[in-house]
């Protein structure tokens, strides 16, 4: 969806929507592991975290994180004009729940706040939740910021 940028700003305070689910099984955790050089056990060796309160190997933190990225191709507005769109990072930052191997999460994204930094640099703030299927406690919350050049 490709919007003015003055409907844009008229859409803080809404959810953009949810993501459809990513699933984060063992291969794409090991593949993190690989390009992260993060090889703690409680992410790539099922039977060492299996004796964990975990019950079992899961995904790391930074990984459910990256994946904020795709989600956001699915649910951020394109500004019409737009240049481009940088990350500009993280105000608040929480890992809530571990996300176990083999489950899928999904994105609830909301527009907090726009504002106009410069002539032409637009900063948004969204909230972001990622949820994880069938579990009451989401993986993390987030207040993303991003820059967008219009």
């Amino acid at each position: 969806m490709t919007v003015s940028v003055q409907d844009y700003k008229a859409m803080v305070g809404s959810e953009l929507g949810v993501s459809r689910w990513f699933e984060v099984d063992q291969k794409r955790i090991d593949t993190f592991a690989e390009c992260t050089e993060d090889f703690q056990f409680i992410h790539v060796d099922a039977e060492r975290a299996a004796d964990t309160p975990f019950g079992g190997t899961i995904a790391h933190g930074f990984l459910t994180l990256s994946l904020l990225s795709a989600m956001a191709y699915e649910l951020f507005p394109k500004l019409e004009g737009a240049k481009m769109g940088v990350n500009y990072g993280m105000n608040k930052l929480r890992f809530l729940a571990p996300v176990r191997s083999g489950k899928r999460v999904r994105g609830r994204m909301k527009l907090l706040d726009v504002t106009e930094r410069n002539p032409g640099v637009l900063q948004s703030t969204y909230e972001v939740v990622v949820e994880i299927e069938g579990e009451d406690k989401p993986a993390l919350l987030a207040e993303w910021v991003g820059l967008a050049y219009v």
